[in-house]
C-alpha cells in the first residue's frame, strides 16, 4: 500500500488544486442544511455548471456516456483526487451525487446511446437531478423482497407501489426505479429496472422531516405511472443484476461520509480535561484506521484493480464514527452543546447537524447489519447465513406458506 500519490497523481492533484483556487465561489460560512435547502441547490448548481465547463464532472466515464457533451477521459483515481481537493476547499454537494454517481452510470450501462445523449449532459451541468427509488417500507434491508409491481401493458408498464428514504427525490427530475414484475419468480429473479420522469401522472412526492429540522429523505408513492417499455434498463425479470451495478458503485462513493473532523473537534472543545482528551486520541486513532484502509481501496483503484466488497469497512465504521464523534463533543460542550451554531463559529452546527444526520447514513448505502454480513462472507469467508425462501417463489414467501 502506497499512501503517496504517483507522478501523474500528483501533477494532476496539482492541476485541480490551481483550477479550483482560481475558480471557486463565495459559499456561505455554515455547512447545516446545506444538502436540502433552495439556496444550497442554487449555489450547488453555479458550481456544478462550472466543473462541467471545465472538464471536471464524470472524470472516469468512458466517453460514450457524456452522451453529445465532450469531455476528456480520465481514471478512477483522477476522480477520487478531484473529490479530495473540492471537499478540502468547502465546495462539496451532495445534490449531484446519486446521479452522476449511480443513476447516470447504470442507464448509460444498459439503454441506448440515444438515451445517453439526452440524459448526460443536463446530469452533469445539474440541470436535472437523479435520485434512485429502491427501498420499501416492507422490505427493510432486504432489497430483494421489493414489492412494488409492474404489469405489461401492450409497449408500456403500469406500475404501483409505494418507495421510501429516497434521498433527494423532492428536488430530483428523474429516477431509477426497482419493481417486481413476476411474483411467482424466487425473489432474485422475478424483478425489472427502470428510468421515469418524476413528473409523470402517478407519481406522487412526500418528503420525511427528520429530527435535524430537514427532510433530506422522502416517500414516493406510484399509482397506476405508465413507463414506455424503451425506458426498460436491462432484461425483464433481470433486475437483480442491474441493481447489482447500482449498488457496487453506491458503496464505493457513499465509503467516504464526510462530516467533521478530530482537528475540528479539537479546536472547537481546547479541554485540558483529561477525559475529554483521551476521547479525542481514542476517534483520532479510528479515525486514522479508516484513513489507512481507504488508502488500500485508492491504492487498488490506482493500479487499476477493481473495488471490492472491502470498502464495506470503511463505510460501516465511519458511519459509526461520525456519529460517536459528535455524541462526544456535544456531550463535552455541556448544556451549550444543544445549542446550534452560537456566535460565528459555524463549527458549533456541524457537530449537531452530524448527530442528527448520522443515522441516515448508518442506513444509506446498506444498513450496519447488511454490511457485517457483506464483511462476514464476502471478505472473511464466513458460511452464509441460512436463507429458506432463497429459491421459492417470491408471492407464496410473502404470504407465510
Amino acid at each position: 500500500m502506497n499512501f503517496d500519490d504517483t507522478p501523474d497523481e500528483a501533477a494532476y492533484r496539482a492541476q485541480v488544486r490551481g483550477w479550483i483556487a482560481a475558480n471557486r465561489i463565495p459559499v456561505p460560512a455554515t455547512r447545516r442544511h446545506r444538502h436540502a435547502t433552495p439556496e444550497w441547490l442554487d449555489i450547488a448548481r453555479r458550481w456544478q455548471a462550472l466543473k462541467a465547463d471545465a472538464g471536471y464532472v464524470g472524470i472516469a466515464w468512458p466517453k460514450a456516456w457524456h452522451g453529445t457533451d465532450p469531455a476528456p477521459e480520465g481514471t478512477v483515481a483522477q476522480q477520487i483526487i478531484f473529490d479530495q481537493e473540492e471537499a478540502a476547499a468547502g465546495l462539496h454537494f451532495a445534490f449531484f451525487e446519486i446521479g452522476l454517481g449511480l443513476c447516470v452510470p447504470t442507464v448509460a450501462s444498459f439503454a441506448d446511446q440515444a438515451t445517453v445523449d439526452r440524459i448526460a449532459p443536463p446530469a452533469k451541468r445539474g440541470t436535472q437531478i437523479w435520485c434512485q427509488l429502491f427501498s420499501e417500507p416492507s422490505t427493510g434491508s432486504d432489497l430483494a423482497a421489493v414489492r412494488t409491481r409492474a404489469v405489461r401493458d401492450g409497449d408500456d408498464w403500469i406500475v404501483d407501489g409505494q418507495k421510501v428514504w429516497t434521498s433527494g427525490a423532492q428536488y430530483s427530475d428523474y429516477a431509477i426505479l426497482l419493481t417486481r414484475t413476476d411474483p411467482d419468480a424466487p425473489k432474485h429473479r422475478g424483478m425489472t429496472m427502470f428510468w421515469l420522469d418524476l413528473t409523470a401522472p402517478g407519481v406522487e412526492v412526500r418528503p420525511i422531516r427528520q429530527m435535524s429540522g430537514v427532510a433530506n429523505f422522502n416517500e414516493v408513492f406510484l399509482t397506476g405511472v405508465r413507463i414506455p417499455d424503451t425506458q426498460r434498463l436491462g432484461a425483464v425479470d433481470a433486475g437483480w443484476g442491474t441493481a447489482m451495478t447500482t449498488l457496487m458503485n453506491e458503496r464505493v462513493s457513499i465509503g467516504d461520509v464526510g462530516g467533521p473532523d478530530v482537528a475540528t473537534a479539537i479546536r472547537l472543545l481546547g479541554s485540558d480535561d483529561r477525559t475529554v482528551r483521551a476521547t479525542l486520541v481514542d476517534r483520532f486513532i479510528r479515525a486514522e484506521g479508516i484513513r489507512l484502509t481507504r488508502s488500500r481501496l485508492l491504492t487498488a483503484i490506482s493500479r487499476g484493480e477493481k473495488p471490492g466488497p472491502e470498502n464495506a469497512i470503511t463505510k460501516l465504521v465511519a458511519a459509526n464514527e461520525m456519529q460517536g464523534l459528535a455524541r462526544d463533543v456535544l456531550l463535552a460542550r455541556g448544556p451549550m452543546g444543544l445549542v446550534v451554531e452560537r456566535g460565528d463559529d459555524a463549527a458549533e452546527g456541524i457537530f449537531h447537524d452530524s448527530l442528527t444526520w448520522a443515522p441516515g447514513y448508518r442506513i444509506a448505502g446498506g444498513a450496519d447489519e447488511i454490511l457485517r454480513t457483506v464483511i462476514a462472507e464476502r471478505v472473511l469467508g464466513l458460511p452464509a447465513e441460512p436463507r429458506s425462501d432463497k429459491d421459492r417463489p417470491f408471492r407464496p414467501a410473502k404470504e407465510g406458506a
